[in-house]
């Protein structure tokens, strides 16, 4: 019953604050919507019975880990959006009305690609995905956001197709076995007899189809144009959530390959695909010129290092997991905080900016501390995940894996810095000291203290959270 609430209660939400036209009470919803599905989720950690199994609704130990991502993402998202609808620099064809039902549906598709086990329904639960979430990309209405809307349709459906011929290849892999279920219990049953042919090439096309959603090189170009263009909160989820909501949908492929023997061939596609997107991600970042497609582009580089993770194996698999969670964090604080100098400066063309650090002290503070965060930089979260997946490549059977992982982090690295830190240094052209709104500020400056508290000790509930998740997944 919990699970279904957690899907419904945003879903109808979002109908009613459709027919409103007040945008402070679609933020009264919005924030009721983050409140109750918040607490919803934490009874799924305080009472493990309240998550019922069921034919098409179940949750395991990777379906909670990011389910609570979303949840916590969201709530700080809709704090964060009260005074960008309020005070932001949107017009009134922008249509701020419309903006907080699409945000609901968007939590609930997503909640439910989260809470299914079922791979049909993750497939239309994806889908969905996109379809809530393609409106916020217009929020602005601008050509530029048009382009980028019709850019992320396009090329999520080509790949969301790539995924549904993989999901009937798995069906025609586990009916040969006699289960024409599409249940992950029921296809991990039958994995050992399932023909290794359509096995694969489901694989395959599961990880290139969902790939695309989750950012993966070469079906990635989606993601700089979306993020450009999207509204700070919507980018945030984007980044933080949605990818890690595809992430979910190939490692339930993975599941399944590794149940039938097939590890290392699953191993070695994620591995390939991992260290193509950070490479493409870091040759796109090194003089990039938009700060916000310098963070889109960070993000491929991120859902690389996780693909690694999971390449690899082993411990670095928890690593994989530790790292998703990192990157939620410092992501979608980082979106929050470039909304905030966006508002400032009027402009995403980082060379137009300068003085971030005078002019937006607290913002400018928190943006240097948490692009060292997702810089790998000690003490803060990554680069605790960083090094467990480092590591494990180094004493794998193949260390130069680990240099070369090494290196392309420290190009990344270099990359941002060459962006960022002319932004925060300098003299302003105002010398005035711009005011910064608590809830504007007291979003990232949240996330920017879990990165930090999980570079410095990771919580055991937490922990034991991530090792049972990379223990399934062959961790």
């Amino acid at each position: 019953m919990t699970l279904a609430l957690l899907i419904a209660v945003p879903a109808l939400l979002g109908v009613v604050a459709f027919r409103v036209e007040s945008v402070k009470i679609d933020l009264g919803l919005l924030l009721s919507g983050a409140a109750f599905h918040l607490a919803c989720t934490a009874a799924l950690w305080l009472w493990p019975g309240a998550e019922e199994a069921g034919f098409l609704l179940q949750l395991d130990f990777p379906g909670l880990l990011f389910l609570s991502i979303t949840s916590a993402l969201f709530a700080a998202a809709s704090l964060y959006t009260v005074p960008y609808l309020l005070h932001g620099t949107h017009d009134a064809q922008a249509g701020p009305h419309r903006f907080v039902p699409c945000l609901l549906w968007f939590l609930s598709a997503m909640t439910l690609v989260c809470t299914t086990q079922h791979l049909g329904v993750m497939w239309a639960a994806v889908e969905a995905t996109t379809l809530a979430s393609a409106p916020l990309v217009y929020f602005y209405r601008r050509r530029a956001a048009l382009e980028a809307t019709w850019k992320y349709l396009l090329i999520c459906s080509v790949g969301i197709a790539l995924a549904l011929l993989g999901v009937l290849f798995l069906g025609i892999a586990g009916s040969a076995t006699g289960s024409s279920e599409l249940t992950l219990e029921s296809l991990l049953r039958s994995a050992p007899q399932m023909p290794r042919p359509w096995l694969k090439a489901a694989f395959v096309l599961a990880v290139v189809g969902y790939g695309t959603k989750m950012g993966l090189a070469p079906l990635h170009t989606w993601l700089p144009d979306t993020h450009s263009q999207a509204p700070s909160p919507v980018s945030a989820l984007l980044s933080g959530a949605l990818l890690n909501c595809a992430f979910l949908a190939i490692l339930r492929f993975h599941q399944v390959c590794l149940a039938s023997g097939d590890a290392d061939f699953a191993r070695t596609l994620m591995l390939v695909l991992g260290f193509t997107s950070i490479a493409v991600a870091c040759a796109f970042m090194i003089r990039q010129r938009d700060y916000k497609r310098l963070f889109a582009y960070s993000s491929i580089e991120n859902m690389g290092v996780v693909a690694v993770g999971v390449g690899l194996g082993g411990a670095a698999t928890y690593g994989a997991m530790l790292h998703a969670v990192n990157h939620s964090v410092c992501k979608a604080g980082l979106f929050f905080l470039a909304g905030n100098v966006l508002r400032e400066f009027g402009t995403t063309n980082a060379g137009e900016v300068k003085g971030v650090l005078r002019r937006l002290p607290v913002t400018g503070a928190l943006m240097l501390a948490l692009f060292l965060a997702i810089g790998g930089a000690p003490p803060f979260g990554p680069f605790l995940s960083e090094l467990m997946i480092f590591q494990s490549a180094i004493g794998g059977s193949a260390p130069w894996l680990g240099v070369a992982f090494a290196a392309l982090l420290a190009l990344a690295f270099l990359g941002m810095a060459g962006v960022l830190l002319p932004m925060l240094q300098g003299v302003p052209a105002e010398a005035r000291r711009a005011a910064e709104r608590p809830l504007a500020v007291g979003a990232p400056l949240a996330l920017a203290a879990v990165a930090l508290l999980l570079g410095v000790h990771v919580p055991p509930f937490l922990s034991e959270l991530l090792g049972r998740a990379a223990g399934m997944l062959g961790g």
